[in-house]
């Protein structure tokens, strides 16, 4: 039974396909949250190239990877963050400050927790990589 939060198994197979060293992965079934991840992904450079593959059964995404992930994950249940607070994030999510970056979705889309940062916004998280 797969699980149906779509935005931790794209993190589990991320992490378990670049564990094993592969060269590329597919994750299904595929969402627009899920699109709008591994686009911030790939803006960072922790995946290459993907695609979306419309199987006519949920979809999903053929992503190249880069060998850059050493551990990501969905945070769950999603937390609000305010736009002060990401340190206290950071802290329990990631290895160090300039390691890594938590992802965030805003009412200015997805994005890294260091545009968030910049803009101002708060959101809620949805996961973590480094």
């Amino acid at each position: 039974m797969p699980s149906n939060n779509i935005i931790a198994n794209l993190f589990v197979t991320l992490f378990n396909t670049e564990a094993r060293r592969k060269g590329e992965c597919v994750v299904l079934p595929s969402s627009k949250l899920a699109m709008e991840v591994l686009k911030t992904l790939q803006h960072h450079n922790y995946i290459g190239e993907f695609e979306h593959v419309d199987d006519k059964k949920g979809g999903k995404f053929k992503i190249q990877l880069l060998a850059k992930i050493t551990k990501c994950g969905a945070i769950t249940p999603r937390f609000k963050v305010k736009k002060d607070e990401y340190v206290n994030w950071e802290q329990q999510y990631l290895p160090s400050y300039s390691r890594g970056m938590l992802i965030v979705t805003t009412n200015q889309g997805v994005m890294s927790h260091h545009e968030a940062v910049k803009k101002r916004l708060g959101g809620l998280l949805i996961g973590y990589v480094y």
